[in-house]
C-alpha cells in the first residue's frame, strides 16, 4: 500500500493481510472461482453468473480492490462475456478482472450494481450495445440507444440494414411516480401527493450542458429531487470503428476525437500504451520526453477551456476570464500547432513514439515555449483574483455540488472531480509512464469536495503543467543531436497472438482514460472497448444534485467538465 493512500482506506484494509498474488487471490474467492482467464497486466478469474456480487463483495472488502475501472462486454461464437475490471485507488498497479461468461442462448447475469454503484451505467451499455442482461439491476434500459432501438450493435447477429423507428413523445407526466425511486416517502413527494412538483428539460442543446447533453430534472418546488442525464445524442459506436481499423495506421486519428476540449494527445496515449503493451513495443527516452511535454500542454488546453467556460456558466463573466483564459489557451495552441501542425485533431502520437521531432529552429521553439510557462504562475494568480476570490463564485460553489470521498469510489470517479474530494489518485505518479517519474511535479488535491474544490483542482493543475513542460524543454535542449530517436522500430503489420486480452489506462485531462483490447491474431482488434472518464463522472451527478437548486445543478454540471464526445463515444 502506498503512502498517499487515504485514512478511510487504511482503516478498512491492513496491508499485512491484503492478498498479492494470483494464487492468495483465487484462494480467497474460493468457490466462486470457476476457472482462470489471465490478461497481460492482471490475473484473471472466471465465475458464474450467480457469483458476481460474491466474487466483487470479497475483493473489495477483503482485498482492498475498490475501483471498478471498466466493465467490457463481448459475444464470442459460443458465448456472452463481461468482465470487470478492479483496480485499487491507493495502488493502481495492483489489478485484476473478474470474467463472467453466459449462454448464447440466456445472456443474463447478476448484477454488480449493489457492490460498485458505477457498474449502473457501465452495465446498462453493455446491455445496449452487446445485448447482455443484468438480473437485479436497478434500472435497466438502454442508455446510448433511445428505447425502442431495434438490436444491438456490437453484437454478431445484428442487421445493420434493419430501418430504425425512434419514437418521440411529445408530453411527459412530471407526476408519474419515478422508478428508480425506492424510498417510499420519497416516490409519494414525487408523485405529486400535496407537492408542487415539475419535470424540468435542460438540453440536449443549451450551453450549460458543454455538448449534446440532456438532463431531465425533477423538482419539488425549486429543490432538486432527482437529476436523470440522457446521453448518447452523438454516440457513433467509436469502438466499433476501432475494431475495423488496423492497429499500426488505421486506430490513432480516432483518439483526439473523443475529446474536443484539447486534450487530444492524451488519449492518443492511452491507444498508444495499451496497443504498445500489447504488441512489446519499445519507446525511446526522447520520445517519451516529447510526448509529456506534448501531453502536459495538451491537458493546459483542456483546464483553460474548463475554466473559462466555469466562468461564464457560474458568474456570467465573459469579458474577464473567459476572454483571459482563451487568450492563454490560443498560446497554448500556438506551440502545439508548431509541433504537431494540427490545432484540434492533433494525431501526433505513433506506436513506437512521435511522427516527427520538435520544429526547426529548436532554440526558437524553446523559447516560444519558456516564454509560456514563464508567465503562467503571474496569469494564474489573475485568475485566483477574478474568480476564486470573487464573492459570487465563492456563494455558488462553495458546499454546493457535494462529493464525499466514499461517494466518488462508488462510482469511479478520477481526475480533478476525485481528487476534488480530497482522494489523491494520479496515474502519472500511482501507474508510472512516460518521462513523468524522472520530473518534479505535485498532485493538485483538495478536499472541499465541492465545486469550488474542483475549480481549485484544475488551477492547481495547470501550474504543475506548466513546471512538467518547463523541465521537459531543460532536457530536450541538453539532449545530443545523434540520439534523438523519436520512433523505434515498428513493423508495418502488428498481429498480436490470438485470445490476448489487455487493459491499460493514462490520466487524461478529465480522469481515468482507459481501453481494453482483445486480439484474434489479426492485425485489427476484435474487441475494442473505451472506458472515458467524462462517462463515470457524470454518472455521479444525481449524487451531487440531489437536494439542491437548479443554480446549483447548473454550478456542480459545470465543474465536472464533462465532453460528451469522450461520454457518447
Amino acid at each position: 500500500m502506498t503512502a498517499h493512500a487515504d485514512a478511510e482506506t487504511l482503516q478498512q484494509v491492513d496491508s499485512e493481510s491484503t492478498a498479492d498474488t494470483a494464487t492468495d487471490l483465487e484462494a480467497l474467492l474460493g468457490e466462486s472461482v470457476v476457472a482462470r482467464d489471465d490478461h497481460l497486466n492482471a490475473p484473471a478469474f472466471v465465475v458464474h453468473r450467480d457469483s458476481v456480487q460474491e466474487a466483487l463483495s470479497t475483493l473489495k472488502a477483503e482485498a482492498g480492490y475498490d475501483h471498478l475501472s471498466c466493465v467490457t462486454a463481448q459475444e464470442y461464437e459460443d458465448r456472452y462475456e463481461s468482465i470487470y475490471h478492479l483496480k485499487r485507488y491507493d495502488d493502481p498497479t495492483r489489478e485484476v478482472s473478474v470474467v463472467v461468461p453466459t449462454a448464447k442462448d440466456e445472456p443474463v447475469s447478476q448484477t454488480a450494481e449493489p457492490v460498485f454503484r458505477t457498474a449502473d451505467w457501465h452495465e446498462r451499455e453493455a446491455y445496449d450495445l452487446v445485448g447482455i442482461e443484468y438480473d437485479g439491476h436497478p434500472d435497466p434500459r438502454r442508455i446510448l440507444l433511445p428505447e425502442t432501438w431495434q438490436g444491438h450493435p456490437l453484437s454478431r447477429d445484428y442487421n445493420q440494414e434493419r430501418p430504425q423507428i425512434v419514437r418521440y413523445d411529445e408530453r411527459s407526466n412530471p407526476l408519474e411516480s419515478d422508478r428508480r425511486v425506492t424510498d417510499d416517502a420519497q416516490s409519494a413527494e414525487i408523485s405529486g401527493d400535496g407537492t408542487d412538483t415539475l419535470l424540468l428539460n435542460i438540453g440536449p442543446h443549451h450551453p450549460a450542458t458543454h455538448g449534446v447533453l440532456h438532463l431531465c430534472v425533477t423538482l419539488d418546488g425549486e429543490q432538486v429531487v432527482d437529476v436523470d442525464p440522457d446521453i448518447g445524442y452523438i454516440h457513433r459506436c467509436e469502438e466499433q470503428m476501432c475494431q475495423s481499423g488496423t492497429y499500426r495506421y488505421q486506430i490513432m486519428p480516432y483518439p483526439d476525437r473523443w475529446d474536443w476540449g484539447g486534450a487530444g494527445l492524451l488519449n492518443e496515449w492511452a491507444y498508444a500504451r495499451v496497443a504498445e503493451d500489447l504488441a512489446t513495443i519499445d519507446v525511446p527516452e526522447y520520445a517519451q520526453v516529447v510526448r509529456t511535454m506534448a501531453a502536459e500542454l495538451s491537458r493546459m488546453l483542456s483546464h483553460f477551456l474548463a475554466v473559462g467556460a466555469y466562468a461564464i456558466d457560474v458568474v456570467g463573466d465573459f469579458t474577464a476570464t473567459f476572454m483571459y483564459a482563451i487568450t492563454d489557451r490560443e498560446r497554448v495552441q500556438n506551440v502545439l500547432e508548431d509541433l504537431t501542425g494540427q490545432r484540434l485533431m492533433f494525431n501526433y502520437f505513433r506506436l513506437g513514439g512521435v511522427v516527427w521531432d520538435l520544429p526547426e529552429p529548436r532554440d526558437e521553439f524553446f523559447e516560444k515555449v519558456r516564454t509560456l510557462t514563464d508567465a503562467m504562475p503571474r496569469r494564474l494568480e489573475e485568475y485566483h483574483d477574478l474568480l476564486t476570490n470573487n464573492e459570487i463564485l465563492q456563494a455558488r460553489t462553495l458546499d454546493t455540488g457535494v462529493l464525499p470521498p466514499e461517494v466518488a469510489k462508488q462510482y469511479g470517479c478520477t481526475g480533478p472531480v476525485l481528487r476534488g474530494s480530497g482522494v489523491d489518485y494520479d496515474l502519472r505518479r500511482d501507474d508510472p509512464y512516460g518521462y513523468y517519474p524522472e520530473l518534479d511535479w505535485n498532485v493538485a488535491l483538495e478536499d472541499g469536495c465541492d465545486n469550488y474544490s474542483r475549480l481549485l483542482v484544475r488551477l492547481r493543475e495547470l501550474e504543475e503543467s506548466a513546471k512538467i513542460v518547463e523541465q521537459c524543454v531543460d532536457v530536450l535542449e541538453a539532449w545530443p543531436e545523434d540520439e534523438r530517436n523519436i520512433q523505434s522500430n515498428v513493423p508495418r503489420t502488428l498481429r498480436p497472438d490470438d485470445d490476448t486480452e489487455i487493459y491499460r489506462a493514462v490520466e487524461a485531462a478529465k480522469g481515468e482514460l482507459g481501453i481494453y483490447i482483445r486480439a484474434d491474431g489479426t492485425d485489427k482488434p476484435a474487441r475494442f472497448k473505451i472506458r472515458g472518464p467524462s462517462f463515470s463522472n457524470l454518472q455521479a451527478l444525481p449524487e451531487m444534485a440531489n437536494g439542491e437548486y437548479v443554480p446549483d445543478l447548473v454550478a456542480t454540471l459545470g465543474s465536472l467538465d464533462t465532453i460528451m464526445g469522450e461520454v457518447d463515444r
